[in-house]
């Protein structure tokens, strides 16, 4: 590891020391300043919003505008907490567990499981549990700085998944590890490039949609669960929450699939909505018109 990367990870350790509900008081300043300066994370955020709650109003949809940009330097601020901390420590702000006998009874039917996991609440708290309960793989896109790699494995400790390049002999893995009735984890809102997705309706406009979960709960057999870990109020800690695949999940008509993987997605969603990460450009796409523009 190089020593600049290093001295980063010694400083992460030093802050994570730092309560919880006081790196959430930072990330609260953190996201108002970012809605103060009204860049493009504000307008894609702003313009996502008016897709999913159309029936608000202008001083309504800027509440949550707020609310959403909040929790998002939350979000940022908390990993802190999450990697500096360590995994044990981290697991030890999880107050609640709602689902987790639908994890349980899944891992002992021996059919594989796919955990999706929107970009919502705190995934990275989330792999820390899933890792303490059975091995884990992720699939996962290598970090735009090639140096942090090292830092997020050290960071992550001994609770880390196994990290599976978004590559032809990563899905490959994948497929071989559920066979064999193993876990994977998989961001189901990725975006996927073009050519390698389905439109399916999410929140009530066609978003370009993953197609690589559907098919391999299919060709699997493999149990669909969504899971996220929701932030709860004042620094208090986290809930995680398990919930069923909605039906049609793994049919094999990738429309139908599609649309059924991002209304999990949704019901994910709307238990904890400004939770989500909505500056992710869901909806722009070659060929459909965008509304980011």
């Amino acid at each position: 590891m190089r020593a600049d990367i290093y001295l980063i990870f010694l400083l992460l350790r030093l802050l994570g020391r730092l309560p919880l509900r006081v790196l959430h008081r930072f990330g609260d300043g953190l996201g108002r300043l970012v809605l103060w300066r009204q860049g493009r994370t504000v307008l894609n955020t702003a313009a996502n919003l008016r897709i999913a709650r159309p029936q608000l109003d202008d001083v309504a949809r800027h509440a949550l505008l707020r609310e959403v940009m909040i929790e998002s330097g939350k979000s940022v601020a908390e990993i802190i907490k999450i990697w500096g901390g360590g995994a044990e420590q981290a697991l030890d702000l999880i107050r609640e567990v709602r689902g987790e006998a639908l994890f349980d009874a899944a891992l002992a039917s021996g059919k594989g499981v796919i955990i999706a996991a929107p970009h919502l609440g705190c995934w990275e708290l989330l792999n820390y549990w899933l890792c303490r309960k059975t091995s884990l793989a992720i699939l996962y896109r290598p970090p735009r700085i090639a140096a942090l790699e090292p830092l997020l494995r050290k960071a992550r400790g001994a609770l880390a998944p196994e990290q599976v390049r978004a590559d032809g002999a990563g899905v490959r893995a994948l497929y071989k590890r559920l066979a064999a009735g193993g876990t994977v984890g998989i961001l189901p809102d990725q975006k996927p490039r073009a050519g390698e997705g389905e439109f399916a309706p999410f929140f009530g406009r066609e978003a370009l949609t993953m197609v690589l979960l559907p098919r391999l709960a299919a060709r699997t057999g493999a149990v669909v669960l969504f899971a996220f870990a929701e932030r709860l109020p004042q620094g208090a800690g986290y809930r995680i929450h398990l919930l069923p695949a909605p039906e049609g999940v793994a049919d094999t008509d990738l429309a139908t699939a599609c649309a059924a993987l991002n209304r999990g997605v949704q019901s994910c969603v709307e238990l904890a909505f400004a939770q989500y990460q909505w500056q992710y450009k869901r909806y722009s796409a070659s060929d459909r018109t965008s509304p980011y523009d």
